[in-house]
C-alpha cells in the first residue's frame, strides 16, 4: 500500500504516475516490452531534469583542476600550518567563485529522487498481482491512466525477477554489465586533466602532495568497491531496477564524455 505521507506525495506518486503514463502509452501502441521502454523513458526524463546539476558539478571539477597548481603551492607553503592553509584555500575558492560543497549539494538533491525512483519501481516489480494493480490505480491522477495488468517481460527478460532467482545464464550478464558501467562512469566523472600538463610533471607534483595516498585510497574504494556493490545489488534485485540504473549510467557516461571533450578542446 502506498501511504499518503509527504515523501510519497511529493516524490513517489508523481514518478509512479509518469511511469504509468509511459507504460500505458507504449502498451497502447502495441510496442513489445512496453514496461521496459517505460523504465528507459522515465530514466532519460529524470536524467534530463538533473542535467543542470551534473553540468554544475563538472564545471566545478574543471575549475578545481585549473586551480590545482595553485593549491599545490599553498599546500607546500603552509604544510605545517593547517589553519592558514585552509584559510588561503577558501580565499582562493572565493576569488574564483568556486563552491567546494557543490558536489555534496548535488548528491543531497539527487538522493530523495533516487529513493523515490527505487520505491516506485519496486512497487511495480517486487510486488505483483491484482492487488498491486488496484493500489496503483488508486494513486494515478487521471482515470485514463488506470491499468489492468503489468507485463514485466522485456526482450526475453522478466523485469520482475532477479538473476539470483532465475537459473538462466544470460541473466547473470546483468550484474556484470551493471558493475562495468558503474566503473566506466566513475572514469568519466574524474576531474578532466588538461593535455598541456606534462605527465612527468604531474606525477612529480602528486608525489609531493601529502594527501595523495589518502586520495588514491578513496579513489580505489569508489572505483572498485562501489561497482562491485552495485553489481551485487543487480544480482539480488529485480532486473527492472538494473535497467534503470544502467540506462542512467550510460546516459551519464555519454554526457561526461561530451563535457570532457569540450574541456580538452579549450585546453
Amino acid at each position: 500500500m502506498i501511504e499518503p505521507n509527504l515523501f510519497n506525495i511529493v516524490f513517489v506518486i508523481p514518478i509512479l504516475n509518469l511511469l504509468v503514463f509511459l507504460y500505458k502509452g507504449f502498451y497502447l501502441l502495441k510496442i513489445p516490452g512496453a514496461f521496459g521502454f517505460a523504465i528507459i523513458g522515465l530514466t532519460l526524463i529524470i536524467r534530463l531534469l538533473l542535467n543542470p546539476l551534473f553540468k554544475s558539478q563538472m564545471e566545478t571539477a574543471k575549475k578545481m583542476q585549473e586551480l590545482k597548481p595553485h593549491l599545490d603551492k599553498l599546500s607546500q607553503k603552509h604544510k605545517n600550518d593547517p589553519k592558514t592553509l585552509q584559510k588561503k584555500q577558501l580565499e582562493l575558492f572565493k576569488q574564483h567563485k568556486i563552491n567546494p560543497s557543490t558536489g555534496c549539494l548535488i548528491l543531497i538533491i539527487q538522493f530523495p529522487i533516487f529513493i523515490a525512483l527505487y520505491q516506485a519501481l519496486s512497487f511495480f516489480l517486487i510486488n505483483q498481482g491484482k492487488k498491486v494493480v488496484n493500489e496503483i490505480n488508486k494513486v494515478v491522477y487521471f482515470s485514463f491512466l488506470k491499468i489492468n495488468e503489468i507485463d514485466s517481460w522485456f526482450f526475453g527478460f522478466d523485469l520482475a525477477k532477479s538473476p539470483s532467482q532465475v537459473n538462466i545464464w544470460y541473466y547473470y550478464l546483468i550484474p556484470l554489465v551493471t558493475a562495468l558501467l558503474q566503473y566506466w562512469q566513475f572514469e568519466f566523472m574524474q576531474q578532466p586533466k588538461s593535455k598541456k600538463i606534462d605527465k612527468k610533471d604531474e606525477e612529480k607534483k602528486e608525489k609531493e602532495n601529502n594527501n595523495d595516498d589518502f586520495q588514491k585510497l578513496m579513489n580505489i574504494q569508489i572505483k572498485i568497491i562501489f561497482p562491485i556493490m552495485i553489481g551485487w545489488f543487480a544480482y539480488t534485485l529485480p532486473i527492472g531496477l538494473s535497467l534503470y540504473w544502467n540506462i542512467f549510467s550510460l546516459s551519464s557516461i555519454i554526457y561526461y564524455q561530451k563535457l570532457n571533450k569540450n574541456f580538452y578542446e579549450k585546453n
